[in-house]
């Protein structure tokens, strides 16, 4: 019986990665916390710049093993730290994707000593050239005055203007603000639009995720919604409750048109 499936556990990932058999595992979403200093209720997001890079390594070292031979990672990171971390994750898998994650923050201020940091970076990585990638999933439909100006007879039957084109490696997503109806209480809670590309993508139906770091539980919503399974840790009991009730909220049927 497989008792770890579709849990979240509060506790450190380097210790409950023991849970998880190696080899189990199709993808691997991290969102770790981004050395910043930033308030989760505990202090996971303190560590200087040179243990922060440590830490970052042993937890890596720790989760591959549970990845499948075909499987992939996708990791959430800061401009400050992604050069040394990619440096570290090219030693141990093959680089797909240097992503940007452009937050649509608005321009309203900001620092007069530098260029305003609008953006998160994510890596895709993947441990073998056969890694699952599932383009058609995840394309982007063209719009009606697209189609109609590609009508000319070699474009008739083109599959790609009928499903839709390749998404690109920048993804144009708003950040959650406080009036966002997905938003929870967390500071840095990613979209769902965002991990569920990433789980039609790099998981098959059926397969399952892996996140080590699970905040607002963002990562098994999306599994949930996408008919994907999930394992996850969390340290904060806190974020483990909002976690129950995300997911809790998604059992409830949908109420009846009037």
């Amino acid at each position: 019986m497989t008792t770890w499936l579709n849990r979240v556990f509060c506790e450190d990932a380097l210790q409950g990665f023991a849970r998880i058999p190696d080899g189990s595992i199709d993808l691997l979403i991290a969102d770790p916390p981004y050395g910043l200093g930033k308030d989760y209720g505990n202090d996971s997001d303190k560590l200087d710049a040179e243990a922060y890079l440590r830490w970052t390594e042993q937890w890596v070292d720790a989760a591959l093993p549970k990845l499948k031979p075909n499987g992939s990672l996708y990791i959430f990171l800061t401009w400050r730290y992604s050069p040394e971390i990619f440096v570290m994750l090219k030693k141990r898998m093959t680089m797909v994707n240097e992503i940007i994650w452009d937050r649509r923050v608005p321009s309203m201020g900001g620092s007069t000593r530098k260029f305003s940091s609008v953006h998160d970076t994510i890596g895709f990585f993947v441990k073998a050239k056969d890694y699952h990638f599932d383009l058609d999933a995840v394309r982007i439909p063209y719009d009606a005055e697209t189609k109609k100006a590609r009508s000319r007879s070699i474009f008739v039957g083109a599959k790609w203007l009928e499903i839709g084109y390749n998404p690109k490696d920048v993804w144009s997503v708003s950040r959650l603000h406080r009036e966002h109806r997905e938003r929870a209480d967390h500071p840095t809670q990613k979209p769902l639009e965002i991990v569920e590309r990433m789980l039609k993508a790099s998981c098959p139906p059926g397969g399952v995720v892996l996140d080590p770091f699970m905040g607002s539980g963002t990562t098994a919503v999306a599994a949930k919604r996408c008919g994907r399974n999930f394992v996850g840790f969390e340290l904060n009991p806190d974020y483990c409750a909002l976690i129950e009730n995300r997911l809790a909220e998604l059992d409830k049927p949908e109420p009846e048109a009037a």
